[in-house]
């Protein structure tokens, strides 16, 4: 949600410096994530959110660059003049943004919504980071960890890794005819 309202921002309002302010947004998709580590660490760990669930969740309530960038490309291709037939009956940009540009995007946030979710549950390095107690381990850092402690059991390993690789394949499976409808939808020309 909150990527979609940047991007909002970004594809659809007029404001000085919009464009400098996207490219320091397009920019940070340039740091590896290795420069940004041990900072966030100790910022969390001051925080007091180390062995927590929140250096987890709650940086992504503040929206991704990769998704903002392709929620903006996404918004900038519907036209504008049903903007200006919504601003004309009295519309506000969040009414514009809730009532018009949202309902319109659909396979796009579709998109992102998989997306999110495969990261987040196949995310590796940031529960190994800040997660130190093995009861709140993901099934990523479980696999490894039954990987190290015992001999290697290669059947019960593919098959908690096909377990673990179920719920992807779920979400994938009930919305890839969003995924359909984006390309159906790009193809068309106005």
């Amino acid at each position: 949600v909150s990527s979609a309202v940047v991007a909002f921002a970004f594809a659809r309002l007029n404001w000085p410096g919009r464009n400098l302010v996207f490219g320091l947004l397009l920019s940070t998709m340039m740091l590896p994530g290795q420069v940004t580590m041990i900072p966030l660490f100790v910022a969390f760990h001051k925080l007091g959110w180390v062995n927590t669930f929140k250096p987890l969740v709650v940086p992504s309530f503040f929206g991704s660059a990769f998704y903002i960038f392709l929620l903006r490309q996404f918004f900038m291709g519907i036209p504008k003049e049903m903007d200006e037939a919504a601003i004309m009956d009295g519309a506000t940009p969040p009414v514009i943004w809730w009532r018009i540009i949202l309902p319109l995007s659909g396979p796009v946030l579709a998109a992102v919504a998989v997306f999110s979710f495969i990261g987040g549950w196949n995310a590796f390095m940031e529960p190994l980071i800040y997660l130190q107690s093995s009861d709140k381990w993901p099934l990523a850092l479980g696999l490894i960890a039954f990987r190290q402690r015992h001999v290697t059991f290669w059947a019960e390993i593919m098959a908690y890794s096909l377990l673990a690789m179920m719920p992807c394949l779920l979400v994938f499976f009930f919305s890839q005819r969003y995924f359909i409808q984006g390309i159906t939808l790009s193809g068309l020309k106005g």
